[in-house]
C-alpha cells in the first residue's frame, strides 16, 4: 500500500511525461498477463496431450494418438503430428527426429512472441522518465533566470523536485517489466525444454513400441 501511494505521489508531483509512462506501463502489462496465461495454458495442454498420446501408443492404437493430436490446440500437437506421420511411414528415427524438429522451429516463435515487448516497454519508461527530467530542469533553469534573486532558491528546488519525481516514477515502472520479462524467458525456456524432452521420449517410444 505504501508503495502504491509513493507511485500515486510521484504522479501527482510530476509532469506531462507521467502519462505516456503510465501508458507504457499498462501496454506492458496487459502483454505480461497476455503471455503468462498463455505459457500457464500450454504446459497444461502439452502436459494433457502426451499422456493421452503415450497411453494409444503403448495399447498400440496409432489412430486415436492421431486423432489427439489432430483434435488439439497444444502447441506439442504440430511436433507430434510431425512425428507420427513420419514415423508411419516407416522412416528411420533420424528421419523422424528431423521432422519433429523442423516442427519444434515452426512452434518456437508463438511461444516467444510478444516477450521482447516488454522488455522494450521497460526501456521507453525509463528512457521516458530521464527525458522528462531533463525536459523539467531544463525549463527550470529557463525560469529562474528572469525572477527575483530571493525566489531563485525556492523555485529551483520546485522545478528540480518535479523533473526528478519524472526519473523516480519512470524507473518505478520499469523495474517491474524487466523482472516480469526475466521470468517469462525462463519460463519460455522450459518450455521449450519440455518440448525437446517430450520429443526424445516419443522416439524412445516409438522405437520399443516398434520391437
Amino acid at each position: 500500500m505504501d508503495l502504491i501511494e509513493t507511485a500515486v505521489r510521484f504522479f501527482q508531483n510530476g509532469g506531462v511525461f507521467m502519462y505516456p509512462i503510465v501508458v507504457i506501463f499498462v501496454l506492458g502489462l496487459a502483454v505480461s498477463i497476455e503471455r503468462i496465461a498463455f505459457l500457464r495454458r500450454t504446459h497444461a495442454r502439452n502436459h494433457a496431450l502426451w499422456n493421452e498420446v503415450v497411453n494409444d501408443i503403448a495399447s498400440g492404437n496409432t489412430q486415436a494418438a492421431r486423432a489427439h493430436v489432430e483434435q488439439s490446440q497444444a502447441p506439442l500437437a504440430p511436433v507430434l503430428s510431425f512425428g507420427l506421420e513420419r514415423s508411419g511411414a516407416a522412416a528411420s528415427r533420424q528421419d523422424v527426429e528431423l521432422a519433429m524438429e523442423e516442427a519444434l522451429m515452426e512452434v518456437m516463435p508463438r511461444l516467444e512472441r510478444r516477450t521482447p515487448f516488454i522488455f522494450v516497454f521497460a526501456n521507453v519508461a525509463t528512457l521516458l522518465g530521464l527525458l522528462g527530467t531533463i525536459i523539467g530542469l531544463i525549463q527550470g533553469f529557463t525560469a529562474v533566470a528572469n525572477v527575483n534573486p530571493a525566489e531563485k532558491a525556492n523555485l529551483l528546488s520546485t522545478s528540480i523536485s518535479v523533473a526528478m519525481n519524472t526519473t523516480a516514477f519512470g524507473l518505478m515502472c520499469a523495474i517491474p517489466l524487466l523482472l516480469i520479462h526475466a521470468w517469462l524467458q525462463a519460463r519460455t525456456t522450459e518450455v521449450v525444454d519440455a518440448l525437446e524432452m517430450t520429443t526424445v521420449k516419443f522416439l524412445n517410444l516409438i522405437a520399443r513400441d516398434a520391437r
